[in-house]
């Protein structure tokens, strides 16, 4: 393709939200040195998060019937008019070098057959997470719309990437201001832990003694294996929720596929 200006960048920035208005402030500012439309799909929120995106120029479209993440995001791709969409979270901000980086692409010329990735440098309780496996996070973010969109998970929705297409990385990090309290932490975890069980109920077999057994082995992993302990401890309550997120992801699977088989 051919290099593009500083200021005409062929990109949409998209975010999906509800009730993120004591996040999405610093989010949209990050975003705005690239002068480019930014789409928010809204859940329904009942605090100001659309009216905060309205006075970032954003456009804010609600909808309210939730089917998970996956479909949440693909929403955006009906009032998207550029060739490419650049996705954030409301708790990430872009760093200036990744900015300048996803300038830099569009000023040389994006490449055929090609998504990119975004490294997220994650903060969690104040500390920001080096080990865990969580650094770094390589996310494919940016893509034309054209050729493909998210796929429709309920949770831990990724992009489908096209058969032979390449995966490049653009450079800098982005910051992901993540659970700052433990009871968020465990809301968060237990959220998805019934999405991810919903997902894959009568598809996927599961008992209690297995959901303990995989939920130690998820422990051992990270804070062994990937070295969780090195981030002290931070590492440490990650590497336990990340054993409890396993063991009730598998425990409520079970749950869900006998209440289904007991179901006259």
């Amino acid at each position: 393709m051919n290099p593009i200006s500083d200021t005409a960048l062929p990109l949409t920035v998209a975010i999906i939200t509800k009730n993120e208005e004591a996040m999405l402030v610093e989010c949209l500012q990050s975003v705005q040195p690239l002068h480019c439309p930014i789409v928010i799909i809204d859940a329904g929120s009942s605090d100001a998060t659309c009216k905060i995106a309205e006075q970032y120029g954003a456009a804010c479209h609600v909808f309210s019937d939730w089917q998970g993440f996956g479909i949440q995001r693909n929403r955006a791709h009906e009032f998207i008019r550029s060739e490419w969409v650049l996705w954030l979270d409301a708790d990430e901000r872009l760093s200036n070098e990744t900015v300048n980086g996803i300038r830099r692409i569009f000023s040389q010329g994006t490449q055929p057959k090609t998504v990119y990735t975004l490294n997220r440098s994650t903060i969690v309780y104040g500390k920001k997470i080096r080990y865990c496996g969580w650094y770094p996070d390589r996310v494919v973010r940016m893509y034309p719309v054209t050729h493909t969109r998210y796929n429709n998970d309920l949770v831990h929705e990724s992009v489908i990437v096209p058969e032979g297409w390449k995966i490049e990385n653009i450079n800098g990090d982005i910051v992901h201001l993540t659970y700052s309290s433990l009871g968020q932490h465990i809301i968060k975890m237990q959220r998805y832990a019934y999405d991810w069980a919903q997902q894959f109920k009568n598809r996927k077999y599961s008992n209690p003694a297995g959901a303990l057994l995989r939920g130690i082995v998820a422990f051992f992993r990270t804070y062994i294996l990937k070295r969780g302990f090195l981030d002290g401890y931070a590492g440490l309550i990650i590497s336990v929720m990340n054993g409890f997120y396993t063991f009730a992801k598998y425990a409520q699977l079970w749950l869900l596929n006998q209440n289904h088989s007991n179901q006259p």
